[in-house]
């Protein structure tokens, strides 16, 4: 494709001013052509920086604009939606995480980018972070051998310092996110921890509670899991986790130990069984702190699968994989009991 690819933005907070609308503007092969947003003034203040229009409603915006590809930047329950009617208008689709509300509604988004032969990406930006892709390329070497238990943490002090709306932002709204922090930052380390290993995890076991934020979705969750193989694992996520970020993994194996994420100078450090430790300087891992927001790569990876027609280095069904495991954690909390996926 040597044209410049047509951008949309789909909801304008800050997810998009942050990475999607930001990185694009940088991305010499992408022209952005509208932004839609129910306040339009944030559409607005979008086309007057970058040029195109501003809509409230995706649907007309999708009608009456001629665009190659859209992000999908919205509250969690319009992710289904507003993929769906971007893939049926024949755009590619790069969609926020969760991927969905459901297994259905996910089964669904990838069915009709399908059908009308669109790439779907998932913007499950933790994969592209030098420290995770040094990380995999370890990992698969086998120099560290079988990977026995890992813990992997994505906490902080909650997305009111983050959002547009501040404390009254659709992340407290169970009808709006579905699910808080496992779904704002669990799922994040769900889908790099299936990716790392290179294997679905397939028993969940949760407890999830709501401690300090006002509103009606859990704000810490606690899960323990088992992959295909048999290891064992835990994520910890949280809104509570104040001052300061944990957004580390570490990977128990038997040949040593992994520690991603533990050290600012060193975000990898490898220690071996026999003594030998190598620590690793490498690019940040992106975070919500001042000066923690890096460039996430997964715009320019969306552009580069569009550009030369290549699959999505993290499709729709790698979507669906994490969600399931949210899903599973909501059902064990709720019903106190180990669920088999």
């Amino acid at each position: 494709m040597s044209q410049k690819i047509r951008v949309a933005v789909i909801g304008c907070g800050s997810i998009a001013k942050h990475r999607h609308i930001a990185e694009y503007g940088e991305n010499p092969h992408v022209k952005l052509v509208a932004f839609c947003d129910p306040v339009i003034e944030r559409a607005e203040a979008f086309a007057q920086q970058y040029g195109g229009k501003a809509y409230r409603d995706y649907v007309e915006m999708l009608q009456n604009e001629e665009i190659d590809a859209v992000s999908v930047c919205t509250p969690n329950v319009y992710h289904g939606p507003a993929t769906i009617e971007a893939a049926k208008a024949k755009c590619h689709v790069l969609c926020e995480k969760p991927i969905a509300t459901s297994l259905e509604e996910a089964s669904k988004m990838i069915e009709t980018a399908e059908e009308n032969d669109v790439i779907l990406m998932m913007g499950h930006n933790q994969r592209f972070m030098p420290p995770h892709v040094k990380a995999k390329e370890i990992l698969a070497s086998g120099a560290l051998g079988k990977v026995v238990t890992f813990r992997s943490t994505f906490s902080h002090g909650g997305p009111e310092s983050w959002s547009v709306d501040g404390k009254d932002s659709w992340f407290f709204r169970k009808n709006e996110a579905f699910v808080g922090a496992l779904g704002d930052l669990g799922v994040h380390k769900i889908d790099l921890v299936i990716w790392l290993l290179g294997e679905e995890i397939v028993e969940v076991s949760s407890m999830m509670g709501q401690f300090e934020k006002e509103g009606d979705v859990e704000d810490n969750a606690m899960i323990l899991t088992q992959t295909q193989s048999g290891i064992l694992g835990s994520f910890v996520t949280s809104w509570t986790h104040a001052p300061g970020e944990d957004n580390s993994t570490i990977f128990y194996c038997e040949k040593g130990i992994m520690k991603i994420g533990t050290d600012l100078e060193y975000p990898l450090i490898v220690e071996y069984r026999n003594g030998d430790v190598v620590k690793y300087q490498l690019g940040k891992i992106a975070t919500n702190e001042e000066g923690g927001q890096t460039k996430s790569g997964v715009i320019d990876a969306f552009i580069d699968a569009i550009r030369f027609n290549r699959q999505a280095p993290i499709t729709g069904l790698d979507g669906k994989k994490a969600l399931q495991v949210v899903l599973a954690a909501i059902q064990s909390s709720e019903q106190k009991k180990n669920i088999t996926i």
